[in-house]
């Protein structure tokens, strides 16, 4: 854990700890719109750029691979970095990647500037997290984490039904264009608020490698990659499933996605509240209420308000993962908390290439719009599974689960 971090109210005012972590939260907000915006403006790429359905969501694979492949490499090499100026770099990455995908002249440059674009989002949480947890301190610190995480579920409410609505009107490049802003915005505030913070002492890449010999480390991953992909296996396909199946109007989509956004804000908040109680008991719950919740999104997927309702619940159990699932990597490897704190955001977007894929198999397969959400509660299962096989390790290890 980040006990040995004396931080927190000790050291920092709470006024100065909330400006710093809001600051932070504005990171996330960023790579939230550009993540999920995507899928609102596929059917506008598609149509656009002239590829299928599949090819369309390549954008949100390639994406994910650039997060699980930037991650871990990243994070390690910012091991022994001060972790603004960290954050500060890899933020000016993520800005000149979105140039360069505003600027695309053809679907395989796109491709490559969502690679690019996704290769600095785990290593900037990595240290947000870091961060914010420990200037709040041991007690708070899931809270905190879901503070800045929870930047990237409100942009889901705010910026992705805004920047959909701009992509419809005027073009889905000014996305992009959009994000890029956010991204020097967020360098700004940074700047300004965030304090310097030095990581723990005796931090090296040697010591965060050995993390990767902890059998709880992988079976967290395991985790949040199959217990997340379900999600995105739904959400990546949701404009046609909102169009095609519930026979809503392209002109609805920025709303049903502002629902689906508000759940994430819920299920952000509240997985963050209760994982300070129990990390592992909030993750088992929230598993199988997305087992539950995507089996009814696939038979009442044709009832457009009860989709609708069904899908902001799948938002409120899927986000509940994030915070929970986050505090748990951290715990299992206490001396390597750069990598571990990274490992999540690879897992998370492993679990939306993976979904994506899922639901472009299933589809291309014939088997229609709905099957994405069988499969999904399918992998939620899974996740269930491999939750409580964590419980049964981390008692065995003497911990608090």
């Amino acid at each position: 854990m980040l006990t040995a971090e004396r931080t927190g109210e000790q050291q920092l005012g709470r006024a100065t700890i909330g400006l710093a972590i809001f600051a932070l939260s504005i990171g996330g907000f960023a790579v939230g719109v550009t993540e999920f915006a995507i899928m609102g403006l596929q059917r506008e790429i598609v149509y656009d750029l002239g590829v299928s359905y599949a090819q369309g969501g390549l954008l949100v694979t390639f994406y994910a691979l650039g997060v699980v492949i930037g991650s871990p490499v990243l994070a390690l090499l910012g091991a022994k970095r001060e972790r603004r100026k960290s954050a500060l770099l890899l933020l000016a990455l993520f800005a000149a990647a979105h140039v360069l995908s505003f600027l695309a002249p053809n679907f395989e440059t796109l491709l490559a500037a969502r690679l690019i674009s996704g290769l600095p989002h785990g290593a900037f949480f990595a240290s947000a997290v870091l961060m914010a947890a420990q200037m709040a301190g041991p007690a708070k610190r899931s809270r905190a984490i879901a503070m800045v995480l929870g930047g990237l579920a409100v942009a889901n409410v705010s910026g992705v039904p805004a920047v959909t609505w701009v992509g419809q009107q005027f073009g889905w490049r000014w996305m992009f264009a959009i994000v890029a802003a956010l991204a020097v915005t967020t360098m700004a505030a940074i700047r300004i608020f965030a304090p310097r913070q030095e990581p723990p002492a005796g931090a090296s890449m040697r010591g965060e490698l050995k993390a990767l010999a902890n059998r709880r480390l992988w079976v967290g991953i395991g985790i949040a990659v199959v217990g997340c992909s379900g999600m995105f296996a739904v959400y990546t396909y949701l404009p046609h499933t909102s169009v095609e199946v519930a026979g809503l109007s392209d002109s609805n989509l920025p709303w049903v996605i502002l629902i689906f956004g508000t759940g994430m804000v819920v299920g952000t908040f509240a997985g963050g509240w209760v994982s300070d109680k129990s990390v592992l008991g909030t993750v088992a719950i929230a598993a199988g209420l997305v087992a539950t919740f995507m089996t009814l999104f696939g038979l009442m997927a044709h009832i457009a308000w009860l989709m609708i309702a069904l899908l902001f619940l799948i938002g409120v159990a899927t986000s509940a993962l994030n915070p929970a699932m986050q505090t748990h990597l951290i715990d299992t490897t206490p001396k390597a908390p750069q990598l571990a704190a990274s490992f999540h955001h690879s897992a998370f977007n492993a679990a939306n290439a993976l979904g994506a894929l899922i639901g472009g198999i299933v589809i291309e397969a014939g088997l229609g719009l709905r099957a994405p959400a069988f499969a999904g509660a399918l992998a939620a299962a899974l996740g269930l599974l491999l939750t409580l096989y964590a419980i049964k390790l981390t008692r065995r290890a003497g911990e608090r689960v």
